[in-house]
């Protein structure tokens, strides 16, 4: 969770009244964070504060923070709205920058007085921003720049490597190259374009560069000084809502230290997009939703007057509300996140506990207990169990396993993956679909170890599934391995024999082809004729891929069709 120093003193200008601290303790709570230390510096009260909300950035500053307290507070109301001023300035984007780092989104802060306190909170927002909700700037990087000394239109273009500057930091002029070798920031973040053919470089109308997103900016217009007062912010990344966001959480912020917003327009080959775009968001909630979840009687006005505390604007219509809120928002996506935020405004502290009205007695689940007999069975054949990651990715799941993305094989695995939109990393980007490439990873990683290696997984597969409201499906599944010289088929089906009929269920195997396993030594379990699962004695290609240089024989069944009362 992103942390960040405040001071007390400015928190309190921005707000425009002061608080104990004490007070202050209860006032970020609305803001979703907590105090996390308290401390006096040269006289000066400083707070660090604790987010508890990484879909907040516009939260990660003084401002956000000031701001959220101002409305929670009454001392403002509604949706707030902020000006923007069509500006001269045109930014000219490369097509070469397709497949490098195609998106930059631009604005212009005007009329700026910074004193040291808000140049720190702005590099500090810039940083967090980029750090946390930008996965360290590979999906979003910001610069910052002092615009006076600019001369636009400005390019965002694919420069050579060879092209030189002078990096924030440095006095003397380097390549692009000898950034990323050179530099504090090139040495950090040059692995996200060091194996790209150009390098991305914002540079204005007399060719002096800006800066070289996602890395360093240039020495001559990144450097921001409290007698800086207009500035120029730049953000980069691949996915141009994503960028947007950035941009507004960072001007708004901005605008809430008197700055005046302007309008970039941004060209690129295809399109063209005035940036920022603050035109506010809209969803609608059931009231009757809201009194329900919340366990509150609140009247229609009442939840109106809490939504406003949030920055809504609230119109309620035939039992719903229609809302608008701010631009610098991206979190609501269902109604519980309007919920959440009623439940902030009404203070979680005030809400009174009362006794269930049913006595009831609680008992573990029947199928978690049927999970852990299958365990005990499975430990009895004399095989050890792992427990792996439910995060892997499509190389893993597809690739490594000599299938094709998008092919269904009788559900192992199924033609799609669940993909995470924004993955930390491309390491943990997917939710398994099924658990033998886990258990093949396992066994990669314990090659020096003796054999046979007898392995076991009871675990979760997560499939799509449009039906649902998630539009996902989590099923729990068994699959063995057996690493050992000459195992074979029959090992395996062996194993599979006793834990069907000791379940009380008997199945037949089909032959199929599967191109994770050896042709001929395959098989589709069937049990009810409903296929469950896959059998058979893994191919070489998949073990070199692998790294595995013992055979390997197992299964994976879906333990849900095995499931009954009692089960054994």
């Amino acid at each position: 969770m992103p942390k960040f120093d405040v001071s007390k003193s400015d928190l309190e200008r921005l707000i425009g009244k002061e608080f104990t601290v004490e007070e202050w303790e209860d006032l970020f709570l609305y803001a979703k964070c907590e105090l996390d230390d308290v401390w006096e510096e040269n006289g000066e009260i400083y707070f660090k504060a604790d987010s508890k909300d990484t879909n907040r950035p516009d939260l990660w500053s003084a401002e956000g923070i000031a701001r959220q307290v101002k409305w929670a507070l009454g001392i403002e109301k509604g949706l707030p709205r902020y000006e923007v001023e069509k500006s001269d300035v045109t930014v000219y984007v490369d097509e070469k920058l397709k497949e490098i780092r195609p998106y930059g989104v631009y604005a212009i802060v005007a009329g700026l007085k910074l004193d040291d306190e808000a140049l720190k909170q702005m590099i500090n927002l810039q940083e967090k921003v980029a750090l946390t909700f930008g996965r360290r700037r590979r999906e979003v990087a910001i610069g910052i720049f002092d615009f006076d000394r600019v001369k636009p239109p400005l390019y965002y273009r694919a420069a050579e490597k060879t092209k030189k500057f002078v990096p924030l930091g440095f006095e003397e002029e380097l390549t692009l190259e000898e950034i990323l070798e050179k530099h504090e920031k090139g040495k950090e973040y040059g692995p996200l374009i060091k194996d790209k053919p150009y390098y991305p470089l914002l540079v204005d109308s007399e060719g002096k560069v800006l800066s070289m997103p996602p890395v360093i900016n240039s020495e001559i217009t990144g450097r921001v000084t409290t007698k800086t007062r207009n500035v120029f912010v730049d953000v980069t990344g691949w996915d141009l809502n994503k960028i947007m966001l950035a941009l507004n959480v960072v001007v708004t912020a901005l605008a809430e230290r008197g700055g005046k917003i302007k309008s970039v327009k941004v060209v690129y080959p295809d399109f063209e997009v005035e940036t920022p775009d603050l035109t506010p968001k809209s969803f609608d909630v059931e009231l009757d939703y809201i009194r329900k979840l919340a366990g509150l009687h609140l009247k229609d006005e009442e939840i109106k007057e809490l939504l406003e505390k949030m920055m809504y604007e609230a119109e309620l219509e035939d039992g719903r509300a229609k809302l608008l809120y701010p631009a610098f928002r991206d979190d609501i996506m269902h109604a519980r996140d309007i919920l959440e935020d009623v439940l902030i405004a009404y203070g979680y502290n005030e809400i009174e506990p009362e006794e269930p009205r049913l006595t009831v007695q609680g008992r573990g689940d029947e199928f978690i207990d049927f999970e852990n007999a299958v365990r005990d069975l499975m430990i009895g054949y004399g095989l050890q169990e792992v427990m792996t990651f439910n995060l892997t990715n499509k190389e893993a799941q597809y690739e490594r396993m000599e299938l094709k993305y998008g092919k269904d094989y009788s559900n192992n695995p199924p033609a799609e993956l669940v993909e995470i939109e924004n993955p930390i990393s491309p390491k943990w980007s997917a939710l398994r679909s099924w658990l033998l490439p886990s258990l093949l990873d396992f066994l990669s990683q314990n090659t020096h170890e003796e054999y046979p290696q007898r392995l076991f997984e009871v675990g979760k597969a997560t499939l799509i599934d449009e039906s649902r409201e998630t539009k996902t499906v989590s099923e729990s599944k068994l699959a063995i391995v057996l690493a050992q010289p000459r195992v074979t088929f029959t090992d395996a089906k062996e194993i599979l024999d006793s834990v069907i009929h000791h379940l009380g269920f008997d199945y037949e195997l089909e032959e199929m082809e599967h191109p994770s396993f050896i042709p001929g030594r395959t098989g589709k379990i069937l049990v009810n004729g409903e296929a469950i699962g896959v059998i058979g004695e893994v191919h070489p290609a998949v073990l070199e891929k692998w790294g595995i240089e013992m055979p390997v024989a197992g299964f994976e069944i879906f333990l849900r069709p095995l499931y009954t009362d009692p089960y054994i």
